[in-house]
């Protein structure tokens, strides 16, 4: 397992604390040594309530008030907000068109996304629609279309050159084939994930522990004496 950084990543995730939970320890570990680091959140987490009552629109401003806290704690460069729906995410041109507009302006080396293949956790969990969708549309933006001209020719027209990502790293993936050390981070990316607050209004010390935990369990998948660490199936486009 190299223990490497890359330049430059673009963190593609569903929902406002997604990324956090997902690689929040990579992204800050990355953004130590001095990789430019973004995040993109397709949805607008505005369902992230059981509320009957709760004011949708003033939930979805606060959750990007918290995903800039969570940001500027990991240290990242920026987050964006594509404003879908919760629950109704589709599979589409705009979608796709959306993320690969993203990356041919920020051109990073690497892509973060869920792994969209992995759907059943178990006999307690499935992967549902946000995240499953993010992950394909993430995919189908970075190859073929974001590298090739003939895919969203519009943006070309607009000054955007292609780009080629150099690999992706899915997250929350049955299939892991890379682990990244993040002891040293391990603390701020839960600290970065309690930024959520109105996601986690009933979370406690517990919480803290389950994510202590889950990152040992990479650790020890990892090996190599490494005591937290947070799994990717990593895909290499280009060398």
């Amino acid at each position: 397992m190299p223990d490497e950084a890359p330049a430059s990543a673009l963190a593609v995730y569903a929902h406002p604390d997604d990324a956090e939970i997902a690689a929040g320890g990579t992204l800050a570990k990355w953004a130590d040594a001095g990789a430019a680091v973004w995040v993109l959140v397709t949805a607008r987490g505005e369902k992230g309530s059981d509320d009957p009552d709760a004011d949708l629109d003033a939930l979805a401003a606060l959750r990007v008030e918290e995903t800039a806290k969570a940001a500027a704690l990991l240290g990242l460069a920026g987050h964006f907000h594509l404003g879908y729906d919760d629950g109704e995410l589709p599979d589409d041109r705009a979608l796709r068109g959306a993320i690969v507009r993203h990356v041919r302006e920020l051109r990073p080396e690497v892509v973060l996304c869920p792994d969209p293949t992995a759907v059943f956790f178990g006999d307690g969990y499935f992967n549902h629609h946000d995240h499953r969708v993010t992950g394909w549309a993430t995919l189908d933006a970075v190859a073929p279309a974001a590298g090739n001209p003939h895919y969203f020719p519009e943006h070309l027209r607009a000054g955007l050159a292609v780009h080629q990502i150099r690999a992706v790293y899915l997250s929350g993936t049955l299939e892991p084939n890379y682990w990244v050390d993040i002891a040293r981070t391990l603390e701020r990316k839960i600290d970065g994930l309690f930024c959520h607050a109105s996601r986690l209004v009933t979370a406690d010390e517990w919480f803290r522990q389950f994510l202590r935990d889950r990152a040992e369990l990479g650790g020890a998948e990892a090996g190599a004496g490494i005591r937290y660490a947070e799994p990717f199936r990593r895909i290499v486009l280009a060398n």
